[in-house]
């Protein structure tokens, strides 16, 4: 917070499509949707405000505490609708780090009311689940979690599907192996009979959007069937688009017992997520008597629900994940000239979700030091592609990378702006270097 203090705190005042305004009257592409959020774009506030208004006037708020009303009904009936398998009960809370938690509480609950005792949780390293205290322990992020431990007990970290760093003679099969192994491994060491979930991104985002090798969801669908261990996948960012489906599940045919979601529920235009849970999942809780022992007090907010519902109507009205899966071979092929840059080490991702790895030799793949990377992330990258007009994070979560992530409505004028700024920026950073 102390960079502030010598320099101008940046004050966004509006925005349009994929553009955005300070106070000053700037204008910047949004290359990176808000916070990986707002899928449909700034375009849409006015119908947006008026679907608030009308439920306003309706019905401004009630619990969904042994009740309900018909915004939340209709929005668990539209997720549903859309969400892949069996998917189709769903509990809603006020964000992503929220759906994680009750994505958790959920998976430890079902095992007890089978006569199990499960609590432990798997997921990957370098993978980021939010930022409340049982979200945090999922993160396996060490700079993040270390200011607040001790946190939730007995989480456990495993291989994620990074590949640019691994043996070049090695192949996808291999790797895919590796990673299963890895995964049986750690469930082994755990006791297969006191893990309750695997939590999992389609596309990793901290480290830069890593895409799942091939056989990869498939065999750890296997090994949490096998060990009777629900599997989760974290759709915060994936879902609702992101990757030309309506989730990465669907993509990639993971078949998770659980998906959380948030972000592009609404586009961002209110706060709200969901975890959705399979038929199967919710059944023990059914029984008479049984209760799911969790509840938040703006879950199914009357007013979220109506932005929410208007959101997935322009999604459909607008082709918007049809727009994604038609255009995204177009954005990969704008990004890929990038690689002949001299700082630039692999681009990678899948959709409208992307990132470039920067090194400091292409040939060995060494990355730069932390010293390094403050300088050119922070010191740098971040402070001249702003003052290009053009948002992105520049992030050493893992290795150090630019990471996109533009609102789905983009184009190839948007295309061709990112990566002309981007050229042009990682040029000038080398040459500093």
């Amino acid at each position: 917070m102390g960079g502030y203090e010598d320099g101008e705190l940046p004050i966004i005042v509006r925005g349009d499509g994929c553009y955005l305004e300070d106070i000053h009257g700037k204008r910047y592409l949004d290359a990176l949707a808000g916070l990986f959020a707002v899928n449909i774009g700034y375009g849409f506030g006015e119908e947006m405000g008026e679907a608030a208004a009308a439920q306003m006037r309706e019905l401004p708020y009630y619990t969904n505490w042994t009740y309900a009303h018909p915004r939340a009904i209709e929005l668990a009936t539209e997720v549903a609708s859309v969400a892949p398998g069996d998917l189709n009960r769903v509990f809603f809370v006020s964000g992503g780090s929220e759906a994680v938690e009750a994505a958790w509480k959920l998976a430890r609950q079902y095992h007890a009311a089978r006569g199990e005792r499960r609590w432990k949780v798997i997921a990957r390293r370098t993978a980021y689940h939010g930022t409340t205290m049982g979200a945090l322990t999922l993160t396996g992020i060490a700079e993040l979690r270390s200011p607040f431990e001790p946190l939730v007990p007995d989480a456990v970290h495993v291989r994620n599907t990074n590949r640019y760093h691994r043996p070049p003679h090695e192949t996808e099969e291999q790797f895919t192996a590796l990673l299963l192994e890895d995964l049986e491994e750690n469930i082994q060491e755990a006791g297969p009979d006191t893990v309750a979930m695997v939590i999992m991104e389609p596309v990793q985002n901290a480290g830069g959007s890593f895409v799942p090798p091939a056989g990869y969801f498939k065999g750890v669908r296997e090994i949490c069937s096998r060990h009777g261990i629900l599997l989760c996948a974290d759709e915060v960012i994936c879902g609702f688009g992101r990757l030309g489906a309506w989730f990465g599940s669907e993509r990639y045919d993971i078949e998770p017992d659980l998906m959380t979601s948030a972000k592009g529920l609404s586009s961002a235009y209110a706060s709200i997520g969901a975890l959705i849970a399979a038929d199967h999942v919710m059944q023990p809780f059914l029984e008479k008597g049984a209760m799911y022992t969790h509840g938040v007090t703006f879950g199914g907010h009357p007013v979220q629900c109506a932005v929410a519902l208007k959101n997935i109507e322009i999604m459909k009205r607008e082709r918007v994940v049809e727009h994604v899966a038609e255009t995204q071979d177009q954005f990969r092929a704008t990004l890929e000239p990038l690689l002949e840059l001299p700082i630039v080490g692999d681009v990678r991702g899948t959709g409208f979700f992307y990132a470039l790895e920067l090194v400091k030799d292409k040939e060995t793949r060494e990355s730069f030091t932390e010293e390094e990377c403050e300088r050119l992330l922070r010191g740098f990258l971040s402070p001249r592609l702003y003052e290009r007009g053009l948002i992105c994070r520049a992030d050493d979560r893992g290795d150090p990378v630019i990471q996109l992530s533009p609102p789905l409505v983009a184009g190839q004028a948007e295309f061709d702006k990112i990566a002309e700024i981007l050229g042009d920026v990682l040029q000038e950073a080398w040459n500093e270097l």
